[in-house]
C-alpha cells in the first residue's frame, strides 16, 4: 500500500507545479511616443469595463472589496499573460504583462480579457482555490500518514496535495470566468465573440490531467453560448 501511494504521488508531481500569483508591478508613469496610442486605447477600455465589473461585483458581493485596481507588469522578458490577484489589503488587482497588451489586436480582445479577470474575483475563485488546496493537503497528508511515511514524506505529500487541490477545479473556474466575462464585456459595449478570437492565436492546452486551462474550443463555445443567449 505504501509503495502504491508514494508511486502515485511521484507520478503526479511531474504533472503539476506550484500555483503562485505573479508579483504586481505598477505601470510606468509615462510611455515612449510609439506606445502612447496603445496606452490611450488601454485607458479607454479600462474606463468602460471597470465600472461595469465593479457594479456587478457589488451586486454579487455586497460585503466584498470591489475597488478594482488595473496594473501593467512592465518587467522585461515577461511572457503574454493576464492575472487576477489580491493586494495586502484585499483589494482586487487585474494585471497585464506588456507583452500581452502588445499582442491584443483590438479593443474587444482587451475588454474580454479584462472582463474575464474581473470575473475571477466576482466568482470568488481565489478563496475557492485556497479551500481546494487546503482540502487536498489534508487528504494527501492523511494518505501518507496511513502508509507509515516519515515526517518529511508527509510534508511533501501535504505540499503536493495542496497543488493538486488548487488545480482540481481550475478548468471549471476558467469557463465560469469566460461566461461571466462575456456578459461583462457586452454590458460595457464590446463584442466578446470578436474578443475571444485571440484564443485562435494562443497554444491550445488541450485537456491535460490537472491542467489549469480548458481546451480553447470549449472556451470559444462558452463565449458564443453566453453571447448569443443574452
Amino acid at each position: 500500500m505504501r509503495w502504491f501511494v508514494l508511486t502515485a504521488m511521484m507520478g503526479l508531481a511531474g504533472c503539476v507545479s506550484p500555483v503562485e500569483m505573479p508579483q504586481v508591478q505598477r505601470p510606468v508613469a509615462s510611455a515612449p511616443p510609439a506606445q502612447q496610442g496603445a496606452a490611450r486605447s488601454f485607458a479607454a477600455v479600462v474606463d468602460r469595463v471597470k465600472p461595469v465589473a465593479e457594479q456587478e461585483c457589488r451586486r454579487q458581493l455586497p460585503r466584498g472589496n470591489c475597488d478594482f485596481q488595473i496594473v501593467v507588469d512592465t518587467r522585461p522578458g515577461q511572457p503574454p499573460n493576464a492575472f487576477q490577484t489580491l493586494d495586502s489589503a484585499g483589494r482586487p488587482v487585474i494585471g497585464f504583462t506588456a507583452a500581452l497588451l502588445d499582442d491584443m489586436r483590438n479593443a474587444d480582445e482587451l475588454a474580454f480579457v479584462m472582463s474575464h479577470e474581473a470575473a475571477h474575483h466576482i466568482a470568488g475563485h481565489i478563496p475557492r482555490q485556497r479551500q481546494n488546496a487546503a482540502a487536498g493537503a489534508v487528504i494527501f497528508a492523511g494518505l501518507a500518514t496511513l502508509t507509515g511515511a516519515d515526517v518529511n514524506t508527509v510534508r511533501s505529500a501535504q505540499e503536493l496535495g495542496a497543488t493538486v487541490g488548487a488545480r482540481s477545479y481550475s478548468k471549471e473556474f476558467e469557463l465560469e470566468a469566460d461566461a461571466l466575462g462575456t456578459a461583462l464585456a457586452m454590458r460595457a459595449g464590446f463584442d466578446p465573440i470578436r474578443g475571444a478570437e485571440f484564443f485562435n492565436r494562443i497554444p491550445d492546452p488541450g485537456d491535460r490531467f490537472l491542467g489549469t486551462h480548458p481546451p480553447n474550443a470549449d472556451r470559444v463555445a462558452t463565449v458564443r453560448r453566453v453571447a448569443t443567449g443574452l
